[in-house]
């Protein structure tokens, strides 16, 4: 009788702990959400009502301008946030993050500030980045109104060359009916901080315009605020450069150059299209397999917070870096405090001007903002949950995206666990499996021609799984005999190009606790006399741990032998065998570095250097990248490597890890992953 009380005292007990839990996880997953449309504009009229601001709209025609550029959720300090998540404490106040540009003064600067509370703002104050580094009005992103000035230097271009593209193309820039050609821009815009040079490459407009380009780039320097001061410095065209479009002109008619003629457009067999073509095997007419719901849906959504299988975490799109999930927990228990896509980067190699010039850092394209409407059926299944998300780039106002986000169950086809025991003799003494079924929350970046899609995907068993797949098309490059060292040719005169992704994560790890340690595990054979027959040996594999105490230590170059196993684990936690409480990390991915150490653009993106870098959480390392990277990686307003240059102690200590995913394309597609395995989690 006493025991069974104790039984039903303990179950109480432990349900009510757990209904707290819940309650305090469902109470803070509101401090992660995004800026909702109302408090984005309460911001911006706000800031505008500041005098000392000057602000005008982004959309002024004039480069000479204060504009706010971009505005987001500015995320509480963590200690602050665990108050309410630990404690059921009142949340922290919301705040916005608000990036200014300020052209129309002496010394033109970017400015980032901190604007509160909301949703009735009433102060702000200067954002400080590491070493109180200003930014570089020079490595701002390039706005709608920047591109309308380059469009109309290319018209000028174009009224000049005219003839020239008419004559080797069939195509004009400017002035033009069904046959106009438009451009694409290259980063990072020069070779030394402070520049702002452009090379642009010029495409047929068709569908599929990134695999159209016809042989002719321009150097624009576009650095003076005053679009009328803007220069092109450079012309390349079939393979020869030119120092002005005059010179190109003149030795054109002069027939002392060699000159270009594409085949003639058929415009009855574009190759780019995403219309089928061809002879189909498969039936178009009849519907392949559809995933379907015969009960309903088994997973909830209130606002932010999405609970599921025993998970529950809440989710933001950063609108400069995309999908990031907070407060992540199992069966109650946090597992992660934050897990966040950081960045995106595709270095090229080519033949071209442009080519060799790519190197492309996503979130200085504002990243997160590119997730536009999933279509159900295709981007998502039919049953999928969808959401709006909203941005403040680049705008006057809040701009919702319809249908940019989805959540969804669906089945891996693969049994979670299965056993069929045979009794060898015809027959079986029994047969037991279970269905494995994920939850997947989805968005999806389509940063000029590149189409990623973000994955966070959840277990039954405790495995979480980040994942990017990349779709869309090639970045590409007018063919040259030279340019088949470094890519592939795919049209008569096209050249994809050589090129590597990075995809940068950022997890911080609270398992069981903050206070987390982190060791590696690999296996080495020994060799020792068998105990059962003296006149043999054994040899057979076993474990190697190694604790690592600093963040060097925790640094893993590439080039280096990587350990095989990846265990973070609370050292204070244990469960029913003894074991401490841990996660391991699986590394699923390839390549290397894509630059030398310390080489130019290199220092803009060191995180790079490492497959794997476990550092201290500290509020000022909030992330790994900045929107500024792009065009200023020179001398980065953000660098990684100063996260690790201290080498601080990490036992007991370890909050934060950031991931490199890569891959490496060259036509082909392929997907990255990293899996949460839980270890040794039972209680």
């Amino acid at each position: 009788m006493w025991f069974s009380w104790m039984l039903l005292l303990a179950s109480l007990v432990t349900s009510t702990a757990s209904s707290k839990t819940r309650e305090w996880a469902h109470h803070g997953a509101a401090m992660f959400a995004d800026l909702t449309p109302q408090e984005m504009n309460a911001v911006r009229d706000y800031l505008y009502s500041c005098s000392e601001l000057g602000l005008t709209s982004a959309r002024d025609k004039s480069l000479k301008k204060n504009s706010i550029l971009l505005m987001e959720l500015h995320v509480p300090r963590k200690h602050e946030a665990l108050r309410a998540l630990d404690r059921g404490q009142a949340k922290p106040s919301r705040q916005a993050c608000v990036v200014v540009q300020f052209g129309n003064q002496a010394m033109p600067n970017v400015t980032e500030y901190v604007v509160g509370p909301l949703p009735f703002p009433s102060s702000y104050q200067v954002k400080m980045f590491k070493r109180d580094r200003s930014i570089r009005f020079e490595s701002r992103p390039i706005s709608t109104v920047e591109y309308e000035h380059l469009n109309g230097v290319l018209e000028k271009v174009g009224a000049k060359a005219n003839k020239i593209l008419q004559e080797s193309t069939g195509f004009t820039y400017g002035n033009c009916t069904n046959r106009c050609l438009t451009f694409s821009d290259i980063a990072p815009r020069g070779l030394v901080p402070g520049e702002r040079r452009t090379w642009i490459m010029l495409q047929k407009f068709v569908e599929g315009y990134f695999i159209h380009p016809v042989g002719f780039e321009v150097l624009v320097n576009h650095k003076d605020l005053d679009p009328k001061k803007w220069t092109v410095e450079k012309v390349w065209y079939n393979g020869q450069y030119f120092n002005s479009v005059e010179e190109l002109v003149e030795k054109y008619e002069k027939g002392t150059i060699n000159k270009l003629k594409l085949p003639e457009h058929d415009e009855e067999d574009l190759f780019s299209t995403y219309i089928p073509r061809g002879h189909m095997n498969t039936q178009t007419n009849v519907h392949g397999a559809k995933l379907v719901e015969p009960q309903g849906r088994r997973f909830q959504v209130d606002g932010n917070f999405v609970e599921y299988a025993g998970w529950s975490f809440a989710y933001r799109v950063r609108s400069s870096a995309g999908l990031q999930i907070f407060d992540l927990r199992f069966n109650g228990e946090r597992i992660a405090y934050e897990i966040a896509l950081q960045e995106a980067i595709a270095f090229y190699s080519g033949d071209t001007p442009a080519a060799m010039q790519t190197k492309y850092i996503d979130a200085g394209w504002a990243m997160g903002t590119s997730d536009y409407e999933l279509s159900p059926g295709i981007d998502c299944p039919e049953i999928a949950h969808f959401v709006d998300l909203y941005h403040y780039y680049d705008t006057d106002k809040p701009v919702r995206y319809r249908n940019a986000l989805c959540i969804f169950e669906m089945t891996t086809a693969l049994p979670l666990r299965r056993h069929y025991n045979n009794n060898f003799e015809g027959a079986y003494n029994f047969y037991g499996g279970l269905e494995n079924h994920v939850l997947v929350i989805r968005t999806t970046s389509t940063v000029y021609n590149y189409d990623y899609i973000w994955d966070f995907v959840f277990y039954q068993n405790g495995v979480m799984e980040s994942r990017m797949s990349a779709t869309g098309y090639i970045h590409a490059t007018f063919f040259t005999e030279n340019g088949l060292n470094y890519g592939t040719r795919v049209y008569n005169y096209v050249l994809g190009n050589l090129h590597t992704h990075l995809i940068h994560y950022k997890v911080d790890l609270d398992i069981a606790g903050r206070d987390n340690s982190f060791e590696t595990i690999d296996l080495k054979y020994v060799n020792f006399t068998n105990p059962w027959s003296p006149g043999h040996t054994i040899v057979q594999s076993k474990l190697h741990r190694k604790q690592h105490e600093t963040e060097r230590s925790a640094a893993f170059r590439f080039g280096k032998k990587f350990p095989k196993y990846l265990h973070f684990y609370n050292p204070n936690q244990n469960n029913k065998w003894g074991h401490k409480k841990g996660y391991r990390i699986q590394y699923n991915s390839h390549a290397n570095s894509v630059l030398p150490r310390g080489w130019r653009e290199e220092n803009g993106i060191s995180w790079s250097r490492y497959p794997l870098a476990v550092t201290r959480h500290k509020d000022s390392e909030v992330t790994s990248s900045s929107i500024y990277t792009q065009n200023d990686p020179w001398e980065p307003v953000v660098s990684f490597e100063e996260f690790i240059r201290n080498n601080e102690n990490i036992v007991n200590q370890v909050h934060m890890t950031y991931r490199d995913l890569k891959s490496q394309f060259n036509l082909q597609v392929q997907w990255d992953s990293v899996q949460f395995k839980q270890i040794l989690m039972g209680t």
